[in-house]
Order: C-alpha cells, then sequence, then structure tokens
C-alpha cells in the first residue's frame, strides 16, 4: 500500500510540476518581446512577404534590347516574333553593343540580343549562323525568359526555313516538316510554372524551424542571464525532474505552434492561391513529427545558448543552407553526400521534402514513408538528446547550490 500511495504521489507531483513549467514557460514567452517576435511577428509577417514578392509567378515583359548588324528582314522577323512573347518586351534597337551595353549598365535593359552582320546571308547559303544572347545573370528569372523566347523562335523559324528551301514538296510535307512530333505541354502540380509556387511552400516550413530555434535558444540564453549560477534550470522544487521539464516546456511550444501552422501553411496558401492539394488530415499527421522533432531540436540547441543574442549569432545565416540543402532549390541527386548527410540532422530537411509532396502534389503518407519515418526518428533522438541536456543541467546546479552552501557554512 505504501508503494502504491508513494506511485500515485510521484505521478500527482509530477503532473502538478509539468502543469506549473507549462505556465511558467507561457509568461516566460508572453512576458518577452523579442521571444515574442520570433514566435509571432516573424511567421505571420514572413510568409506573407515572401508571397508578396513572388506573387506574379512568373516574369512578364523582361526588358531587351537588340543589336541587329544584319538589318535584314529575316533579323527584324526573328525581332518581331521576340517581342511578341508574353515574357518579353524588346525596348530598344541599338546601333553596336556599347550602347547596348550602357542601357543594361543604366538598368534600362536586362538582356542584349546580337545579330551578326552576315546572319541572313548564311542562312541563305543554306549555312548555319548564330544569334548571341547576353543576360544580366543577377536574376535568373530574366534569363530564363530571354533564352526561352528566343529558343522557341529560332526553332519555329528554322523548321519554317527548311521547309521553304524544299519547293518539291507539298503543304502536307511542308506541315511535316515544320511540326514532325506534335506535342502539348501539360505543367503539373505548378500549373503556372510559377517561381511562387516552386519555392514559396518550402520556406513556409523553414521559417517554422528556425523560428522555433531562433525562440527556444532566446530562453534559454535568457533563463542563464537570470540564473546566479549562470545554469539553464532555475532553483526550484518544481524543476526538479527531467520529464517534467522537457514536456512542461514542449507543451507550451507544441500549444503555440499549432495556432502558427494553421497561419503559415494553410491561410498563406488560400490567400495567395498557391497549390493546396493534399488531403487535410493527411498534412496534419505529417507535420506532428515535424513539429516535435523541431521543438525537440530547438531546446536540446538551446542548452548551449550561453545569453539571449546566442541564437542569433549562431542560427541566423543558417536558413539560406538549409534551403538549398533540402533538394528543393537544387536537386537532391546533385547535392555532395556530406551535404546531403547535413541536412537530414535538421528536420527542415524531410519536412519540406514531405510537405511538398503531399500539399503540392497529392501524396498520401505511405508515399512519403522515408520522409515520415525519418522525422518521427529525429523527434525521438532530439527528445532523448533534450532530456540528456536538461538532466545535466538539473545536476550541475544542484552540484553548484551544495557548493555555495558548503562556502557559506565554512565562512560562518
Amino acid at each position: 500500500m505504501k508503494k502504491e500511495h508513494r506511485l500515485r504521489y510521484i505521478i500527482k507531483e509530477g503532473i502538478l510540476d509539468t502543469c506549473y513549467i507549462w505556465k511558467d514557460e507561457l509568461k516566460n514567452v508572453f512576458k518577452d518581446p523579442g521571444v515574442m517576435i520570433f514566435f509571432f511577428l516573424v511567421p505571420f509577417i514572413y510568409p506573407l512577404l515572401y508571397s508578396f514578392i513572388y506573387n506574379n509567378e512568373v516574369v512578364h515583359e523582361a526588358k531587351l534590347v537588340v543589336v541587329d548588324q544584319s538589318d535584314s528582314h529575316l533579323s527584324r522577323e526573328f525581332i518581331r516574333r521576340v517581342n511578341a512573347t508574353p515574357d518579353v518586351q524588346v525596348v530598344s534597337i541599338c546601333p553596336d553593343m556599347e550602347a547596348a551595353r550602357k542601357m543594361m549598365d543604366e538598368k534600362k535593359a536586362y538582356g542584349i540580343l546580337y545579330f551578326p552582320s552576315d546572319f541572313s546571308k548564311e542562312v541563305h547559303k543554306g549555312n548555319q549562323t548564330e544569334v548571341a544572347l547576353y543576360c544580366d545573370m543577377s536574376s535568373l528569372l530574366f534569363y530564363k525568359a530571354f533564352l526561352l523566347a528566343s529558343m522557341e523562335v529560332s526553332l519555329d523559324m528554322g523548321a519554317e526555313l527548311r521547309a521553304h528551301n524544299n519547293p518539291a514538296s507539298t503543304d502536307k510535307l511542308q506541315e511535316i516538316t515544320v511540326n514532325p512530333i506534335p506535342y502539348e505541354s501539360i505543367a503539373l502540380y505548378n500549373t503556372q510554372n510559377g517561381f511562387a509556387s516552386f519555392l514559396v511552400p518550402a520556406i513556409l516550413i523553414l521559417v517554422i524551424q528556425q523560428t522555433l530555434i531562433l525562440g527556444i535558444g532566446m530562453l534559454g540564453g535568457t533563463a542563464r542571464e537570470r540564473n546566479r549560477f549562470h545554469c539553464l534550470v532555475p532553483v526550484s522544487r518544481h524543476f526538479n525532474g527531467t520529464l517534467r521539464i522537457v514536456l512542461g516546456k514542449s507543451l507550451t511550444y507544441i500549444l503555440l505552434y499549432v495556432i502558427v501552422c494553421i497561419w503559415v501553411l494553410a491561410v498563406v496558401p488560400k490567400l495567395f492561391g498557391l497549390p493546396q492539394v493534399g488531403e487535410a488530415w493527411t498534412v496534419l499527421l505529417f507535420l506532428l513529427p515535424y513539429l516535435f522533432a523541431c521543438i525537440f531540436f530547438s531546446m536540446m540547441l538551446s542548452g548551449f545558448m550561453t545569453s539571449r543574442e546566442s541564437p542569433m549569432m549562431v542560427f541566423v545565416f543558417t536558413s539560406v543552407i538549409l534551403l538549398f540543402i533540402s533538394g528543393v532549390s537544387w536537386p537532391k541527386e546533385a547535392i555532395p553526400p556530406f551535404w546531403k548527410a547535413l541536412g537530414y540532422l535538421f528536420p527542415s530537411t524531410p519536412g519540406i521534402q514531405g510537405f511538398i509532396r503531399i500539399n503540392t502534389m497529392g501524396a498520401t503518407l505511405s508515399e512519403v514513408a522515408a520522409e515520415y519515418k525519418t522525422l518521427w526518428i529525429q523527434a525521438g533522438f532530439y527528445f532523448i538528446t533534450a532530456c540528456i541536456i536538461y538532466r545535466y543541467q538539473i545536476i550541475r546546479s544542484r552540484k553548484l547550490i551544495i557548493r555555495q552552501y558548503k562556502y557559506m557554512k565554512m565562512k560562518r
């Protein structure tokens, strides 16, 4: 009976202490303006900011200048067709490259299309000729617009010239020569071939991880600064168990980030018309281990933060790196093995890959089983490491208290 009562007392005390730590952490969050910024303002502003920036999806009317040394009917037809495409606007025809470069330097144009003087002559001789395209590579979207427009016009005119140079053929044979294999281009998932639909979902997932790391890290640094022994765990009877500390704190972050996830991953994509073809229940089940993994990962890292400013100095710059190694902005097959392995230390890598496949491509949980299992493994691993770090902090805090007590006793 005594053992049973003792067990009940321990369980009751553990639950009460967990609730106390949860309330205490909730107060710490709402009392700290810096943490409030990372937990609420940044997740509110950043998704809107990125969605507004890339809301046009694709570049239209990209400004192009032309240097036409040929000045022939063929070169003028090429220019007319390029200008007729929706993505390119020919703003000027310059007499030489020097004038064209000046316009690019003044940002009046972002590309130069150059026709050599023998352009038309070589074509009529049946020889291959060249059209040179010079682009401002500070924006890959402009480069894409110029390149695709020029290539499409070049291929179409080339096919037409081949058909025209074969006078013995019938109209039907000329049609086959121009378009031997009819095709229809249908974009799957990202129907507009847009930049926002491609990149913003990955950024939304990354925002959740990074704000948790920065916010929880700042809370950890603040706790050390306020502690007389510079420990992560305060001197209190409620903070006397590892599990109650980890569970109490994580409960606070989970409750707060349920609201954040609804805004970031449901409301913002709806506002800007981003692809949302995945089932809500599937997305919810996938986000559960992702949120756990991010929270325990952040709690583990917070154990190494010595001040409030430490997370900003250490982790802010990692956002771009994590986006690159996630396998979205650059194919994961082309990522070197070291960076690929490093990426899987962060929940954002399987989180981004799985979320995009579910939300944008309509995948089921079984189709993202590898990413789903990885997130649960990460959640379990970082939960254990967070417990180890907090256990170490509890023991360290006790030793420092005992040392202080002995020192004061000796002074008496």
